[in-house]
């Protein structure tokens, strides 16, 4: 007899058993067919040369080895259960045992168990058809001829904790063994069947799910395909899609625009959001988003593209060259915002065209003139119908690019309102330390503003905020003297106009005399856009008897130049060659240039009153407090005709506003003219303010105001000798024929001009 322990298997009182040859041997049994056999049923799993009598249950089954296949299996024939009355191990570890027959107290009805194993056997194949081995499992479940063989067919992957399993082996009631066994198959059963349905479902939701997918790319490829051959049959949805894909654009402006366009594609074509949707799509996917790479530049080039396009501004285009030169070796935009400041006309946006083509980039520009709200330029918050960009990125989605040249023109002409200040909205988009992430409110994503050119243009600094005008190099435009505008007539002007209005060199000629004619006696301005438009005028003119059907060439003479260009010469003031005491000549700046201008004085009987007219701004009238205080101060002897009579003061052309520090040296030199009673030769021009002291202080726009002089018939200008350094952008042709004398003091200008000869600052 054979005794062989083993842990975890279905030992019941009937049945077969199944081992394999070498799990046979290894549990200590002999490879014998018809061995009788005692198989012992262990509480733990234990190796045979460590089982002691308390690893064993009282309880176990007797039987014979039925069976030896060829496929390496060993059939145990189970009959009986058997009580474990005594163990024996030996120290070779050999078991021996004194055993009794455990007889049943019940039997079980043949008729009912092969009834109920029938319906066993019919589920249990059902469950096994569910498996890849459907056929070997049939198979065992046939040769099963009661309930005890097919639990112990099945046990093997039944659920049962090994206790369980001797419970039912030490139940003498045949009819309970069965009915736990049948309980526990039918539970393994039902378990199976819910589990292979939720797997079986699972991976054919997996299946669907990846044949989905698979359908989808191929329908992608497909689509694809179709798109390319019929471009003009794409859906909007499918055309941001494609645009989104081929953008570029940052991680946050993807993430924005496809939440857009999930939002589109659910509104739905009659939605009144939708428009808002598209449009807001149709913005962000048509900018450039993608940096430009940066190219090498020809400086020689550049300076002949700006040479040939703008004469004279030999400052402003040496600074533009050293720009280029250091973006040119840094390969990226680098350098302050340019800011240039001039009088109208005289080329400030026309040369940021000429900018652009000289470096080869796109050219956008921007009209700030009379901006108020800031929404202008930080766009309007998509929160309402009609919202749209600001103006800043409107120009670059003109411009098709990343990195145009942009000109913010007008920057003076901001305004602020309850709308918000647009001039601090700028500061963002000027500061190359912030513009890299600038948000406009429309976009709601930051964009990269750091490759873009900036230039500005002004007509003067004085309404820019500091904030604002320090993040900008200002660059001053000053204005054209005669003879550089008949270059610019004759070599740019002209040429266009008549190109432009279809004339040709064969059918107008236009004399160096007529052109300087209509500077001098028909423009009065800094820059030439009044001249461009004279000669647009006669350029007209011509076009007309050209097309009433004029053989010979038309030459334009100055005795035509009043009935063709319809006006008047324009009044110049030319000073006159004498004066009486108490008028002296000053110069002025204006927007337009410079001009000169009379301060006229004259004592009247009366109290000591102070009269100031010509519509003076408040800095003009307290030079005139000062001028009249330092007069009595420097001419004590004179202190009754002050006394005695009101010193009416008055700067001619009333309707026109003046204002500026520039007029108190002209203002105490003509009080003082006034009470000493010498006149003061009006060739003689001067500008300054002056303090307390005596001292004459700097002033702006010096060349502007030199050019008026001279243009006026002025010889001497007197000017603050802080302001010496300024010459240097004085044209040539203004310093060789002008007098240009810096003085310091109230009392050189007094001895210069004859009005007195005075120590009063050593006196002071």
């Amino acid at each position: 007899m054979i005794v062989v322990p083993v842990y975890n298997r279905q030992l019941i009182a009937e049945g077969n058993l199944y081992f394999q040859i070498d799990e046979w041997r290894n549990l200590g049994g002999r490879a014998v067919q018809g061995e009788k056999v005692v198989l012992l049923h262990m509480k733990d799993k234990q190796k045979r040369d460590e089982i002691t009598e308390d690893n064993i249950y009282p309880i176990g089954v007797a039987g014979v080895v039925n069976n030896i296949s060829r496929d390496g299996y060993i059939v145990v024939k189970v009959n009986n259960r058997v009580n474990i009355d005594e163990v024996i191990i030996d120290a070779r570890h050999h078991i021996e045992l004194n055993i009794s027959r455990r007889i049943d107290t019940e039997s079980v009805d043949p008729n009912y168990e092969k009834e109920r194993l029938t319906q066993l056997k019919g589920e249990a194949k059902e469950l096994a058809s569910r498996f890849q081995y459907a056929a070997f499992f049939n198979m065992l479940i046939d040769i099963a001829n009661s309930i005890g063989e097919l639990n112990a067919i099945l046990s093997h992957w039944m659920n049962i904790s090994n206790e369980d399993k001797y419970n039912i082996l030490k139940e003498d009631s045949a009819v309970k063994r069965m009915e736990m066994m049948e309980q526990n198959l039918v539970e393994f059963i039902e378990v199976t069947k819910v589990t292979t349905d939720a797997t079986s479902a699972q991976e054919q939701e997996y299946k669907d799910m990846y044949k989905e997918s698979a359908i989808k790319k191929q329908m992608e490829y497909l689509q694809k395909e179709l798109d390319e051959m019929h471009p003009e049959n794409l859906t909007d949805v499918q055309k941001f899609e494609k645009k989104i894909d081929e953008a570029g654009m940052n991680e946050d402006a993807e993430k924005e625009a496809r939440k857009v366009l999930d939002r589109l594609k659910q509104e739905g074509k009659n939605s009144p959001e939708t428009g808002m949707l598209y449009d807001y799509l149709d913005f962000v996917t048509g900018l450039s988003w993608k940096k430009q790479e940066t190219e090498h530049i020809d400086l020689r080039e550049a300076e002949r593209i700006l040479d040939e396009e703008h004469y004279g501004l030999d400052k402003v285009k040496k600074r533009i060259i050293q720009q280029i030169a250091v973006m040119n070796l840094k390969k990226e935009q680098s350098g302050s915002i340019l800011l240039f400041v001039g009088a109208p006309g005289t080329g400030k946006t026309s040369i940021g065209k000429s900018i652009a083509k000289s470096l080869g980039r796109e050219y956008a520009r921007v009209s700030l003139g009379g901006s108020r709200d800031e929404a202008d330029i930080r766009g309007h918050r998509r929160t309402y119908i009609g919202a749209m960009p600001g103006r800043i990125m409107d120009g670059i989605s003109k411009s098709g690019v990343s990195n145009p040249v942009m000109v913010l023109d007008e920057i003076d002409k901001l305004a602020m309102s309850y709308n918000g200040d647009p001039a601090s909205a700028l500061l963002e988009v000027l500061d190359p330390e912030q513009n890299s992430t600038f948000t406009d409110h429309y976009m709601n994503v930051p964009y990269d503003l750091s490759d873009v050119f900036f230039i500005c243009t002004a007509n003067s600094t004085d309404t820019i905020p500091q904030p604002l005008l320090d993040r900008m190099e200002v660059i001053n435009f000053t204005g054209y003297t005669p003879a550089e505008k008949l270059k610019i007539a004759r070599q740019h002007l002209l040429p266009k106009s008549m190109e432009s209005m279809g004339v040709s060199e064969k059918d107008i000629a236009v004399s160096d005399e007529v052109l300087e004619t209509i500077i001098e006696d028909y423009t009065r301005e800094a820059g030439v856009r009044g001249l461009r438009k004279r000669i647009d005028t006669l350029c007209r003119g011509a076009a007309v008897m050209i097309s009433r059907g004029g053989d010979s060439k038309i030459e334009i003479t100055k005795e035509h130049l009043r009935g063709e260009l319809d006006m008047r010469p324009v009044h110049r003031e030319n000073v006159p060659d004498k004066q009486k005491p108490g008028v002296v000549t000053g110069m002025a700046w204006t927007s337009v240039g410079g001009e000169i201008l009379y301060i006229e004085t004259v004592l009247i009987k009366g109290k000591g009153d102070i009269i100031i007219t010509g519509k003076l701004g408040d800095v003009m009238k307290e030079s005139a407090q000062i001028a009249v205080s330092l007069v009595k101060s420097i001419f004590p002897d004179k202190a009754e005709l002050f006394e005695e009579n009101d010193l009416h003061i008055h700067v001619p052309d009333g309707a026109v506003p003046k204002d500026g520090p520039s007029a108190g040296i002209t203002m105490t030199t003509a009080i003082s003219s006034l009470v000493t009673e010498r006149d003061v030769d009006p060739h003689i021009a001067m500008t300054g303010e002056v303090s307390l002291r005596g001292l004459v202080m700097p002033i702006g726009g010096l060349p502007e105001k030199l050019m008026a002089a001279l243009r006026s018939g002025v010889t001497t200008a007197f000017i603050p000798v802080e302001n010496e350094d300024d010459l240097v952008d004085v044209a040539d042709e203004v310093k060789d024929n002008l007098d240009i004398i810096p003085v310091t003091s109230v009392e050189e200008v007094l001895r210069r001009t004859g009005v007195a000869d005075v120590k009063w600052r050593e006196a002071v």
